[in-house]
């Protein structure tokens, strides 16, 4: 092969690379899709917020309900769903 095909291909490995790393930041988080409701039906367990970290670059809530389902809240909703998350909870305490 020609120096010139070597330098092209050895520059295209090195965009494709620089490509690939740019892309992989910020974008491993745990939450693929999120919802903007609560599911009562089950009532909460457990919540857990993760706050945005150099792996993945959002704030993401992970809901786990008595009935084990885990499920993501949007945390832009968060304002309208925790009422409702708070009064299930006490109710659920009470009994």
């Amino acid at each position: 092969m020609s120096s010139v095909i070597k330098v092209i291909l050895l520059l295209a490995a090195v965009a494709f690379a620089a490509h690939a790393q740019t892309n992989e930041s910020g974008e491993h988080c745990l939450c693929g899709n999120v919802r903007n409701y609560f599911s009562s039906k089950a009532g909460v367990k457990d919540m857990q917020i993760y706050p945005a970290t150099i792996f993945c670059n959002r704030v993401e809530i992970v809901v786990t309900g008595r009935d084990g389902s885990r499920y993501c809240l949007n945390p832009n909703k968060l304002e309208k769903v925790m009422p409702i998350i708070l009064r299930n909870t006490s109710h659920t305490a009470s009994s």
